[in-house]
């Protein structure tokens, strides 16, 4: 049976500043963390959890990280990244650090998985991520169908709004909120069909947090149909 997804965007980080690098979370946004801890940690603890979760996977970015560490860091759930989680846009604020300096900063996290052409993502090796529609929805499909295929029960995915939106799920998340999602069904897509998910009830409004737009928007919503140009 494919696992539910819980998809967390991560808290408030120091890039109104588009210009800086890779940014950690600001103090706001790890006050956010806690509340997250606080809503979502009873949920998946405890002898009887609503939902049990075996895996937790982040976006190789320090605010995506920062966030899973402070909400779930002490549940010694493994985390691991996946390039395939990053935001879309190529403003240094939204491009990552190279994994080398991240795994010394995050001890905690596995590496090992991370695309070796990460953080690229304007030159030919990093097509698959570049900030496209077609690329960016492509590569929400890939991580879906990577999801459908793993065995854990329950998945805590951190990740940004952007890519979230536009190219997972079609719905909007504010920072630290999060949904939760069943696949449709179990069985392997045929070529071309899409990998198909549902809400569950209690977050499809306005986030398992309610600090979230309840309308949602089409896969794609407000993305780019020109390839950019490669450096």
């Amino acid at each position: 049976m494919s696992p539910t997804i819980i998809l967390v965007r991560h808290a408030q980080a120091l890039h109104n500043d588009y210009t800086i690098p890779d940014p950690e979370l600001s103090v706001l946004g790890r006050a956010q963390c806690n509340s997250l801890k606080e809503n979502l940690v009873p949920r998946i603890t405890g002898p009887n959890p609503e939902l049990e979760v075996g895996l937790i996977i982040v976006s190789p970015m320090r605010r995506t990280i920062e966030t899973a560490l402070l909400a779930f860091g002490d549940l010694g759930i493994p985390m691991e990244a996946h390039a395939g989680w990053q935001e879309n846009s190529i403003q240094p604020c939204d491009t990552g650090s190279p994994v080398a300096a991240l795994r010394s900063e995050f001890p905690q996290v596995n590496f090992d998985l991370v695309d070796p052409v990460y953080p690229d993502k304007t030159s030919p090796a990093g097509k698959k991520y570049f900030n496209s529609k077609q690329a960016i929805m492509a590569r929400g499909q890939e991580v879906l169908k990577d999801l459908k295929r793993r065995k854990e029960n329950a998945i805590i995915v951190v990740s940004h709004s952007g890519f979230l939106r536009a190219g997972v799920t079609g719905r909007w998340y504010m920072n630290a909120d999060y949904r939760v999602f069943d696949f449709v069904d179990d069985s392997e897509e045929k070529e071309g069909e899409l990998v198909k998910i549902k809400e569950r009830d209690w977050t499809v409004k306005e986030g398992g947090l309610g600090w979230s737009f309840e309308e949602a928007v089409e896969l794609g919503d407000g993305l780019s149909d020109e390839e950019p140009a490669l450096n």
